[in-house]
This record gives C-alpha cells, structure tokens and sequence, in this order.
C-alpha cells in the first residue's frame, strides 16, 4: 500500500516537473520579451544615426562662452547652429555666425559666434566711435553702447572673406576682425538659427 502511494505520489511530482520546464506559455514570454528588446535596440540605433548626421550636415549646438555678443548673447546661452543653410546662400550683413577661431596664441578658442558687418568688396571704416559701412552710417540696434576701441580707415573686404565683430562695443571687449583681420568663407561653421536655453529667452535671430 505504501508503495503504491510512493509511486503515485512521483508520477504527479514529474508531471508537475513536466509542466512548469515545457510549459509553452513561459517560452512565448520570454521570446516576446528578446524580441521586444532587439527592436529597441535597432530603433535606438537608427535614431542616433539620424541624429548624427544631422549633427554633421544640418545643424549643431553650441554654447556662449564669454561676453563678447552682449547684449545680443550671454554667456551660457545654447544656440541652434544651422549648416545647411550656407550650402545655398551665402552669409549676408547682420547674421550672426559660428566660425572657427582664426587666431592664434595661448587664449585662442575652438569657436567664435560673431556678426557680420562687412562681406567681400564691402569698405568697413570706424570713425569717431561710429560703423560705416560703403561710407555710410551703419545703425546698430543691438548694441549698447559707440565702439570704444581705436577708429580704423576704411579697410576693403577681399573677395572670399568676410569682416565680422562682436555686439559688445566695450573696450577691449570682442576678440574679432579688428584684431585677426578678415575670415575666410571656408572658417565658417553655420548661422545662429535659434537661442533654445534658457526657454525664457528662446527666439529666433
């Protein structure tokens, strides 16, 4: 009697084995599961190489270091950087750029955002603390202040190049085309789309 109720007793017990080992639904979810996760991982990837390249041909980030755009931009400031746009025009008077610093020396930088004044044949002159740009009075509305640096006689832009400056007209202020002379097309990264942070100043420039 007692063996037959040992033996029924591991007949149910192999069963139970059977069925928590074989069962079929367990399988499926952990199947569902991989492939779930491979999927995200695909999309993941596929994103960051669409993010890459856009990164590369469309536009950038870029953060404002130092004070030489006030009141324009601030230090901290993140920019959108469009690069695409320069492979269909070219950068006009006024635009805010990107650029690699031309300068050299021990407090030359990676990138510089600078404005415009001046595009090939333009002639840019300061006088008595004023632009003239061509021989006219350039009106800044950006500024806050008249030019404080030295008066220069009019310097002609030479073709490829572009003469940029700095909103911030202080002495000394802005490391620009004052100082490291006109900058060739090829320097430029892109244009200052957008200030995206902080969101309580995001605007378009």
């Amino acid at each position: 009697m007692n063996q037959g109720l040992e033996e029924e007793f591991m007949r149910s017990r192999k069963q139970r084995h059977r069925a928590v080992t074989h069962n079929p639904s367990k399988r499926k979810g952990r199947g569902v599961w991989v492939k779930d996760m491979r999927e995200w991982i695909i999309t993941a990837g596929i994103v960051f190489a669409i993010m890459s390249l856009l990164n590369i041909f469309v536009f950038n980030v870029s953060t404002v270091i130092g004070q030489s755009m006030q009141p324009t931009l601030y230090e901290g400031e993140k920019l959108i950087i469009n690069k695409i746009t320069l492979d269909f025009a070219n950068p006009g008077r006024g635009d805010i750029i990107v650029l690699h610093d031309p300068s050299t020396g021990p407090d030359r930088k990676e990138y510089l955002v600078k404005r415009i004044i001046g595009i090939p044949g333009d002639i840019v002159e300061v006088r008595g603390g004023q632009l003239y740009v061509n021989g006219k009075l350039v009106v800044e509305p950006y500024v806050d202040t008249e030019i404080q640096d030295p008066d220069f006689s009019g310097l002609t832009v030479p073709e490829g190049t572009y003469f940029v400056m700095g909103d911030n007209r202080h002495a000394g202020a802005s490391k620009d085309s004052r100082y490291f002379g006109t900058v060739p097309e090829k320097q430029i990264v892109g244009k200052v789309a957008l200030i995206w942070w902080p969101f309580s100043k995001m605007k378009f420039l």
